[in-house]
């Protein structure tokens, strides 16, 4: 089944090189930092937290980047994703390396070996990375990138789906009359508006087969990609061209249909993914905030359905959000499923937030025989100076 991550406990960085000292510029991936970002922080793909998206525009070191890639990589706890557009480069021993804007060929100094990224990447505690390369190896005439077809090979990373614009000896484009790169492009363009008949989600495994489809159709280069364990399996966002519309009409009973593919509450790590899966099954029953209350039976209006909705902290009771499942059409089993996640995330919650006890000095407490026997002597070395004081 495919899922969404959890938008609290998920990462991105989002890298790209648009000017260039001594390779040709590619003003597109400007654009592309800025609507992919856009994408991922969006209702319809990830909602990530604006804090959790990092965008690193004509970076000057491979150093600052690097510490993005780590910083993203040791806080994400069920998704990092890795983004690079650009040149990409090959150094002597045939190895890829991402250009930055100070980058020369063959001076693998200039630019940020990809073996790094992979390294950061290896060691992330996350239970997905994501890598997509949108990106060359070589600065060749103003709006081309070029790839080999060994470049996912090049790339690979455990426990990641790998996604890259290069295929065998054709060029990537970046055509310098359109908005984004060839690539990149569609894949927005995918995200905006969606797979027509295809799945409810669009995870990177229907991403692929759909952006070969759509690049061989324009005559473009195939994208390449390689996905290790349940990475084809991760959204990448919901489908718009296939989501259910407002006017969705109850089955013949009068209740609302189960056959659903029901987002899922097992990954959910964060309150505030509690609350983006909970929107998602809103989404996915195709009813208003209106439909939700009446199927309720009045149990709560359709001010508390928005309400729930657009809360920062858990409800401390089960009422509400058991109700608003079951209106949507959650099946039971689904419903006790929440509530064990809302029972978890509540008790974390709580510990954290009880405040730490500081011992407090008792009021009236006696002296200890130590302060006892300090008193006495400061008293004497006081009625001492006194005596000597006189006498002078």
């Amino acid at each position: 089944m495919s899922v969404l991550p959890d938008p609290g406990a998920t990462r991105a960085v989002l890298i790209g090189t648009s000017h260039y000292d001594h390779l040709e510029s590619l003003p597109a991936v400007s654009n592309n930092l800025t609507a992919l970002a856009e994408a991922l922080t969006g209702p319809t793909s990830w909602t990530l937290p604006q804090e959790h998206c990092t965008i690193l525009s004509n970076p000057t070191t491979a150093e600052t980047t690097m510490a993005a890639v780590r910083a993203a990589a040791e806080q994400a706890r069920d998704t990092v994703l890795i983004y690079f557009a650009g040149h990409g480069l090959v150094d002597p021993e045939g190895d890829l390396y991402l250009a930055m804007p100070q980058s020369k060929q063959q001076r693998v100094e200039t630019g940020l070996p990809y073996r790094w990224i992979r390294q950061a990447l290896l060691n992330s505690r996350a239970d997905r990375c994501v890598v997509v390369l949108d990106c060359c190896y070589s600065g060749l005439v103003l709006g081309t990138m070029g790839g080999p077809s060994d470049l996912a090979d090049q790339a690979a990373v455990e426990g990641t789906f790998l996604l890259t614009a290069a295929a065998e000896t054709r060029q990537a484009l970046a055509p310098p009359d359109e908005t984004f790169t060839a690539f990149t492009g569609e894949l927005l363009d995918m995200l905006q508006t969606g797979i027509p008949n295809g799945p409810e989600l669009i995870d990177f495994g229907a991403l692929y087969r759909h952006l070969r489809i759509r690049l061989a159709a324009k005559g473009r280069p195939d994208p390449q990609a390689r996905g290790r364990n349940t990475g084809a399996r991760l959204a990448l966002g919901r489908n718009l061209a296939c989501l259910p519309t407002t006017t969705t009409t109850p089955s013949a009973d009068g209740e609302p249909a189960t056959a659903r593919s029901w987002p899922s509450p097992s990954g959910i790590r964060t309150v505030r993914g509690f609350f983006k899966s909970l929107t998602d099954v809103r989404v996915t029953s195709g009813l208003t905030h209106q439909m939700v209350s009446q199927r309720s039976g009045g149990r709560i209006s359709p001010g508390t359905v928005s309400r729930l909705l657009n809360r920062e902290s858990l409800p401390k009771t089960w009422r509400t959000t058991a109700a608003y499942l079951s209106a949507c059409g959650v099946p039971d089993q689904q419903v006790a499923e929440w509530n064990a996640v809302w029972t978890r995330l509540l008790t974390d919650t709580t510990t954290d937030a009880a405040p730490r006890t500081v011992p407090q000095p008792r009021q009236n407490q006696k002296p200890t025989t130590l302060q006892r026997l300090t008193g006495r002597v400061s008293r004497r070395n006081r009625r001492s100076r006194d005596r000597r004081s006189g006498s002078s």
